[in-house]
């Protein structure tokens, strides 16, 4: 492994030697259960102080992908057993795109996760969070042609509504994915008329949140899942056939 411990050179260092190590692990160059050079030896071959590997190391525990033992060293873990929701983005960016299996494993989750937030969300919303989310629909209304800044109210109506379930922690969830979101509604939205269709959504998710209708709602919510991940593999089946 020390053969491939090259001096980094960025303005980020933190960040290109998380990136270096997660490339490392991922790519299995690194063994599961192998035990990583000291952080004074890993700073001196690596040309970059010890608080930026300290760091470093930390953001990879948090990820899943080490462990560090007090006065014993770092070893690495296998990151299907260790690893945390922070871990996603880096898989995405190592395998430059979603799995197709991870990318059903994914879809499946959300439909659960989200039929159950604007389920909560129908039940629990303030007046001025209904507000919010109305606001949000008006603004989608005026970038129907615009799919970038669509995409990004997208999210943002999404994450409304999580605000709204009046669970702490769902907003923070959906935060987790919001690289993974972009990147798959870069796809998504390429194609025409699709802003039109979610909107149509959107507006009848609204109606059932003002009317306290949670069943309507998570109907709404459901269906509007179902179309989006016919869409987006029909999007994905198509550009693999022009490649």
């Amino acid at each position: 492994m020390i053969q491939l411990l090259q001096p980094l050179k960025a303005d980020s260092l933190k960040d290109v030697f998380v990136s270096r190590f997660e490339q490392l692990i991922l790519s299995g160059d690194v063994s599961i259960g192998e035990k990583l050079p000291s952080e004074r030896e890993l700073a001196i071959r690596l040309g970059v102080s010890r608080p930026v590997v300290h760091e470093g190391l930390l953001e990879l525990a948090t990820k899943g992908l080490v462990t560090i033992w007090p006065r014993k060293g770092t070893v690495v873990n296998d990151f299907r057993k260790e690893g945390s929701l922070a871990l996603l983005n880096s898989l995405v960016n190592y395998q430059g795109g979603l799995d197709p299996s991870l990318l059903e494993n994914l879809l499946d989750m959300r439909h659960l996760f989200e039929a159950e937030i604007v389920r909560l969300a129908a039940r629990h919303g303030t007046r001025d969070q209904l507000g919010a989310i109305g606001d949000i629909v008006s603004s989608e209304e005026k970038a129907l042609a615009d799919p970038d800044a669509f995409s990004e109210l997208d999210f943002e109506f999404h994450h409304a509504l999580a605000m709204a379930s009046g669970n702490d922690l769902y907003p923070l969830l959906l935060n987790s994915f919001r690289q993974i979101y972009h990147h798959l509604a870069g796809q998504f939205y390429t194609v025409a008329r699709v802003t039109s269709t979610v909107l149509d959504f959107h507006r009848e998710i609204l109606a059932a949140m003002k009317d306290r209708d949670a069943i309507a709602a998570e109907d709404a919510m459901g269906r509007m899942l179902d179309h989006g991940r016919r869409l987006l593999h029909e999007v994905i089946d198509k550009a693999k056939a022009q490649s």
